[in-house]
C-alpha cells in the first residue's frame, strides 16, 4: 500500500492531478462543513427569536406603562387647568426607571449526597445542588407574569399662565403632590412664557 502511495506521488503528473483533486475535495469539504455550523446557529437563532416574540407577545401590558404614564400627564393638564387663574397648562412627569416584568419561574431543585469511604479509613462527603429555573407559559405560549413593577415618579415640572401668583403656584403643588404622591420640592413650576 506504502508503495502504491510512492508510486503515485512519484509521478510528476499524477502529482499535479492529485493535488488538484485533495484541494477540490478539501473546498468542498469546507463548504459543507460551514453550511452545518451555519444552519446550526440559525435554528438557535430562530428559538431565541420565537421566545423574544413570545415574550414580547405578553409585553403588551407592560408597553401600556408609557400609555398610562402620558394619560396621567394629560389627564394632569386637563385638571390643573380647571383649577381657577391657572389658564393654559402643560405637565412633564420624570420616572425612576422603566417597567419590570417579573415572570413567573417553574424552579426545580435537587440536592445529592454521596459518601465515600477509601481503605485508609478517610471519609469524604460530597453534595452536589442541582437547580433549573424555567419561565412558565400559558397555552398559547405566552410568558406568565407574576407582577409588572412599575416605575415610580421622581419629580414633575409643570408650566402654568397664571403661575406668576404664589397661590395658583401653591394650589398646583398641592394638586400634583395629591396625584403624584411625590413630595412638593420635587414639584417645579413655572409661569408659561408666550408660544
Amino acid at each position: 500500500m506504502l508503495d502504491k502511495i510512492k508510486k503515485i506521488f512519484n509521478n510528476k503528473e499524477k502529482r499535479v492531478e492529485n493535488l488538484v483533486s485533495f484541494l477540490i475535495i478539501l473546498v468542498i469539504t469546507l463548504i459543507i462543513i460551514n453550511k452545518i455550523l451555519n444552519s446550526d446557529k440559525k435554528n438557535k437563532n430562530d428559538i431565541k427569536n420565537e421566545v423574544g416574540v413570545e415574550f414580547a407577545t405578553s409585553v403588551e401590558n407592560f408597553d401600556n406603562t408609557k400609555e398610562e404614564s402620558d394619560n396621567l400627564e394629560i389627564r394632569l393638564e386637563e385638571i390643573l387647568g380647571k383649577i381657577a387663574g391657572v389658564g393654559k397648562v402643560s405637565v412633564l412627569l420624570t420616572y425612576s426607571e422603566s417597567s419590570t416584568l417579573v415572570p413567573i419561574y417553574n424552579i426545580n431543585s435537587s440536592t445529592s449526597t454521596i459518601e465515600e469511604t477509601d481503605t485508609s479509613g478517610g471519609n469524604r462527603i460530597t453534595e452536589t445542588e442541582n437547580t433549573e429555573k424555567d419561565v412558565v407559559t400559558d397555552s398559547s405560549s405566552n410568558v406568565v407574569t407574576e407582577k409588572i413593577i412599575k416605575p415610580t415618579i421622581e419629580g414633575a415640572i409643570v408650566t402654568a399662565q397664571g403661575a406668576s401668583s404664589s397661590t395658583v403656584k401653591s394650589n398646583i403643588i398641592s394638586a400634583v403632590e395629591a396625584v403624584t404622591g411625590i413630595s412638593t420640592h420635587k414639584i417645579q413650576v413655572f409661569e408659561m412664557g408666550d408660544e
